[in-house]
């Protein structure tokens, strides 16, 4: 069984294709990486080869790949700090992401731009909406990604069920879910089938004019009543309530003396933008990293040593 294991992984990694955005929901039995195939397929190499040392060599290839995984840990550890991170000299696989939004979506069209763009080693496999004729779900049917509605509701009854809905990002082999102005709450069984694989953006600086009834221009609104001189967006990650999962990355940006509601909404816009592209990149590579009190920081690219 542990030689079988080990040559499905090692199919997996450089026989069988990847399957990149599929316009229609997948079967759950779909085999991605089947380990009987790939055994299969090895062990007709070696049958049309006639040959011993074609089997010895694939032996040695198998074991110095066990080697390698033995010494590659999935889980990396520095001064404390524990990492998902992939083996940056072999790459990383592109993830699967799904964005859920209620509105227009800019932040998801920025971050479908960049994954476009190559800057995000990721592609958006669905959009999920509450709203059918949203301009977030408008977009993604003009690019061809897969729309789903939750949840069900009088209006939208096509909806699914918060079970159908973990069963159909499974079935797209979703990696990571980022919100991106979806304005539901995210039902506990989203989060408990995708622990620390789920991050929100919100237009203030979180713990501040957070929760339930925040958002949108209401928030705005509230940090220029508040009198406070500075706001800005925060991407935290996702729990069984309304903005106070761990905080992941803040920008900050002034809020001046004479500022509307929508001058200063345009102006966090602009940072939501570019902050939920900068965190997309650092996700699909693997550079969220937990601190050991369970706090999230970004690594750096440049250098490793350094967390943001």
């Amino acid at each position: 069984m542990e030689a079988q294991s080990l040559l499905s992984v090692f199919c997996s990694n450089s026989v069988i294709p990847s399957i990149q955005n599929p316009k229609e929901p997948l079967p759950l039995t779909l085999p991605y990486f089947s380990s009987s195939l790939c055994v299969q397929s090895l062990k007709w190499a070696s049958i049309k080869t006639h040959h011993c040392h074609a089997h010895q060599h694939l032996t040695s290839q198998i074991v110095r790949f066990k080697k390698k995984l033995h010494c590659t840990s999935s889980v990396e550890k520095v001064d404390g700090i524990t990492s998902d991170r992939e083996d940056l000299k072999n790459g990383f696989r592109r993830k699967n992401l799904a964005v859920f939004v209620s509105g227009g979506g800019s932040n998801f069209r920025s971050i479908h731009q960049a994954t476009l763009g190559g800057s995000v080693h990721g592609d958006i496999v669905a959009l999920v909406t509450n709203k059918h004729g949203c301009g977030g779900a408008e977009y993604a049917r003009d690019n061809g990604i897969p729309v789903i509605l939750f949840p069900k509701t009088k209006d939208e009854h096509e909806g699914l069920s918060s079970n159908d809905l973990v069963t159909a990002l499974r079935r797209y082999n979703v990696d990571f879910i980022l919100l991106a102005g979806y304005l539901k709450l995210i039902p506990i069984e989203l989060v408990r089938a995708y622990p620390r694989s789920i991050l929100n953006i919100h237009p203030s600086l979180l713990p501040a004019f957070g929760g339930k009834g925040y958002y949108g221009m209401k928030v705005h609104k509230a940090v220029i009543a508040s009198g406070a001189r500075y706001s800005g967006p925060t991407i935290h990650f996702v729990d069984e309530q309304y903005d106070t999962g761990r905080i992941l990355a803040q920008r900050v940006v002034p809020v001046l003396a004479n500022d509307t509601a929508e001058e200063l909404a345009a102006r966090v816009l602009c940072e939501e933008h570019r902050l939920y592209v900068e965190v997309a990149v650092a996700l699909c590579e693997g550079r969220i990293i937990w601190r050991e009190d369970g706090v999230p920081l970004i690594q750096s690219k440049e250098n490793p040593n350094e967390f943001s």
